[in-house]
Order: C-alpha cells, then structure tokens, then sequence
C-alpha cells in the first residue's frame, strides 16, 4: 500500500527511538514508511514514492507542557495537512511521563484540538514487545531477566530519573494529567462474543468517554482493535489516536486480516561490516549489560566524562579529546563504543548532578537540561568522529539520548532497512547536506535489546526474542 493509495497514516513519536518502533511495525507489514527529523513540506515528500505512512521523531516526551503547546500543534497541523485519515500521537510503551515532563495528557488535549475526532482511542499494550495492559493495569517483559512485571514494579521503570513509574494503572496515572474523561475496553469485552465489537464499544463509549484505553494481552488480539479504530477514519476527519506501535501492530494486522496488505517480502539480515561506532546516553542496567557484553567482543570502551561535557568551560577539550581517541581506534580497524553512563550506580551520575549544580541546574531543570547539554555534546561527537572516517555503520543507545544525538547530525530523515532487535531497526539515512547520506544507523530506547544487541549490529543478525502469541 503506497502512494496510489495515498498516506495511510502519519505519527508524530515523542522521542526518536519510540518513532522508529513505529516506522519498524508499518515496515514489517510492507508499507514505506520515512521518519523525517521535522514535518515534511508535501514538496519534499514527493521526492519519495511509494510512500505509505510518514513520521516525525519528536522529543516531547522531555518537554514541560509549556514547551509542548509551544511545538506540538504546529507539528499535528503540518501532518494533518499530509491528508492522511489517521494520525497517531506514539508513546513509549512503558507510558513513562508525568504532569510535569512528557505530558501525555496534555499532548491528548492538544491533539484533539486540531483533529477533533469523535473520542481518542489509547492503546499502550504491544504483545511483540513484552506489554500487555489487562483491565487497564499495564505489565512489561524485563529486558534483564526475561520475567513479567506489573509496570510500576518494573525497577528501571519505578526507578527513572525523569519520569518514575510509580502507577500501573493507565487510566488512574493518565488522569493526572488530563481533564477528559477516560474509559476502558477491558480483556472481557475485548474477548466476549454477546454482540459484535462495534456494539460493546459503543456501550462504553454511551457515557461520554473522550478517551478509551484498550486492553491487549496477545497479538490475535490486534486485529480486532485494529478494526475497531480503522472504522472511525475518513479523510475529511481524520482520527486522533495515542498510544505505542501497538497502534501500528493492530492497524496492519487489520489490515493484513481484510487482504487490504498483502503478505510482505521478509527483511534479510544486513550482513557484517568490519566495524561499528557506538554512543551511549542510557543509565538502564539493560544498556549497561549490552555495553559490558560488546567489550568483551571487541568493542573498544571509550568513557565520556560528562560532568565534563556539561561545564561550558571544559566541554570543548573533553568532545576533542573523545573525538581523538575515537578516531585513532577506528583507524586501528577496532569496533568503538564511547558512553556517559553505565547503569543507575555508575558514579559519574553523582558527580555531573554535582556540576549541573554548581552551574545553578537544580532540581527537574538539571535533570532535563543537563540530559540535553549532555547529550548533544554526545550527538556533536559522534557527528566529528562521522566526518572524519569511514564508519558506515552507527548505533545510538537511550531514548531521550536518541533524539538530541539525531538534532546534532546530518539527517533529514531515515527508512527502515533490516531488523536489528525488536522495536529497534536499522535504518538508512537519507542526508539533508549529503555527508552522511546511506550510512546505516540504530536507534535504541535504554530497554530495547537482548544482551548481545551491540554485537548483533556488527554482526548484521537479527534477534526476534520476544513474541506474544497465545
């Protein structure tokens, strides 16, 4: 389904590693789909054909909302003028947000005052990545020992240094941040069969619901929620729906159920290349595992000092001395891996939250504004290091890390080309300035991963761990 068609559908994610998540889904299902760095003009989209779905990766998910009613309704209105029935507002599928930062909530409002759709469908749960919302409690796959746990139980999750989960119910967390009044479609409507789905949606949606929540447990489920959406678009209203690739997974499944797709070309694994440059702004004992396992296959360990790169005064001999190193072990023939943080104990933490300090940053404003100084120097490093050498092949680790190291580079945007690991694909650059134009790069949330995820880039291998069938 391309362009004949014309857009399927446009997202805007609110960080750059939870957008490719979206585009890998929409890819998977044979739909071209391109992640641009901000909304395309139509003149620069047709410079892409067969294009069925087009994305922006945002950073709202580290915006007050504020800064959110300042960027997202110019966003929203430039990819509601793309034409597309749908618009889809991804979110991480861990749902990590508050009043303060990354507002979902307030991203709904917004949302709904440029697409006005009858109510806002919010599906969070996705069975192919380890999540799954049952009876609007949500539940995620840890990434470190492979067990199920209720969100805010999940100890990276509870324990994040922005946005700490401390609530598993979605309705009770999300209505701290929204006045709309939400509502669910729980497992056993989901499942019963006393009237079509259509109707038992209407039976919620009879008290005045303006957002729902959609239960989702397994993916055969999918496709009925696909259906359920899909059901309410028309491309003089376009819907307005929230929540993670879920969203996408349903959709195509839906699609794939009524023969509107036909059955997709499966990706072939990339291929070896000689070596990888990798960066690192993720403090989740998941990364950190994943960083020690591509030492010990080679990857030469390359510390960044980040209470360092954060001081105006010593960042400029800390990116020089970084970029140096980084060079001279890639011209050695040596796969690299540079990071700011090893896991939630890494000393460096204390230290820089120190700096942010001394700097006058304290409280939240350290935390969001130290996290984005960090890591464009990081993003302003890696694109040095990219200039100078031959590296061809790039990962980039942390969620929020992900979207300030992409602002620093020469992308326009990327299309999936392989799979790496679930919800992380690698991707082509299409290259506004042209430097960087066909590199290979992946883009990964602090979770995503098995433990051999570096060394599976290198390897061009792809690794589908997680599943969620009955």
């Amino acid at each position: 389904m391309g362009s004949s068609d014309g857009l399927l559908l446009t997202f805007y994610g609110d960080d750059f590693t939870g957008s490719t998540d979206a585009m890998e889904s929409l890819a998977r299902a044979g739909i071209r789909t391109i992640l641009f760095l901000k909304p395309p003009t139509p003149e620069v989209l047709a410079g892409f054909t067969g294009v069925g779905a087009v994305g922006v990766a945002g950073d709202s998910r580290a915006m007050t909302p504020e800064d959110m009613a300042k960027t997202l309704p110019v966003a929203f209105s430039r990819l509601k003028d793309l034409g597309a029935p749908l618009f889809h507002y991804k979110v991480c599928s861990t749902f990590d947000s508050s009043p303060e930062i990354g507002s979902i909530g307030r991203a709904t409002d917004l949302g709904q005052r440029i697409f006005a759709s009858p109510f806002v469908p919010l599906l969070v749960g996705a069975p192919r990545l380890g999540r799954y919302t049952v009876f609007g409690n949500h539940y995620a796959r840890s990434g470190v020992d492979g067990k199920i746990y209720r969100l805010d139980q999940l100890g990276p999750m509870r324990n994040h240094p922005v946005t700490p989960m401390l609530e598993s119910d979605l309705k009770a967390h999300l209505s701290k941040q929204t006045a709309k009044e939400i509502g669910l479609f729980d497992i056993l409507q989901l499942e019963g069969d006393d009237a079509p789905a259509e109707e038992r949606l209407r039976a919620v949606l009879e008290g005045g619901q303006e957002i729902v929540l959609f239960d989702v447990l397994y993916d055969e489920q999918l496709s009925t929620l696909g259906e359920l959406m899909w059901n309410q678009v028309s491309r003089e209203t376009p819907l307005f729906v929230v929540g993670s690739s879920g969203v996408e997974y349903a959709l195509t499944a839906h699609w794939k159920a009524t023969g509107e797709l036909a059955e997709p070309q499966e990706f072939e694994d990339a291929g070896e290349v000689e070596q990888v440059l990798a960066v690192s702004g993720s403090c989740s004992p998941v990364t950190d595992g994943q960083i020690g396992r591509a030492i010990e296959h080679g990857f030469v360990d390359v510390p960044l000092d980040p209470a360092r790169l954060v001081n105006p005064e010593e960042a400029r001999g800390e990116s020089e001395a970084a970029v140096e190193r980084m060079l001279d072990e890639i011209q050695r023939g040596n796969s690299v891996i540079a990071h700011t943080c090893r896991g939630p104990d890494d000393p460096r933490r204390e230290v820089t939250a120190k700096r942010l300090e001394a700097l006058g940053y304290e409280g939240l404003a350290a935390k969001l504004k130290g996290g984005r100084i960090l890591a464009e120097a990081t993003g302003s490093i890696l694109q040095a290091v990219l200039q100078r050498s031959n590296v061809r092949r790039v990962a980039v680790a942390g969620g929020d890390t992900s979207s300030y190291i992409a602002s620093q580079l020469d992308i326009q945007a990327v299309e999936m080309i392989a799979p790496a690991a679930p919800g992380a694909p690698l991707c082509r650059v299409h290259s506004e300035g042209g430097t960087l134009e066909g590199m290979e790069i992946v883009f990964k949330g602090g979770q995503m991963g098995r433990k051999d995820f570096f060394v599976d880039v290198l390897r061009g291998t792809t690794k589908d761990v997680v599943g969620g069938g009955r």
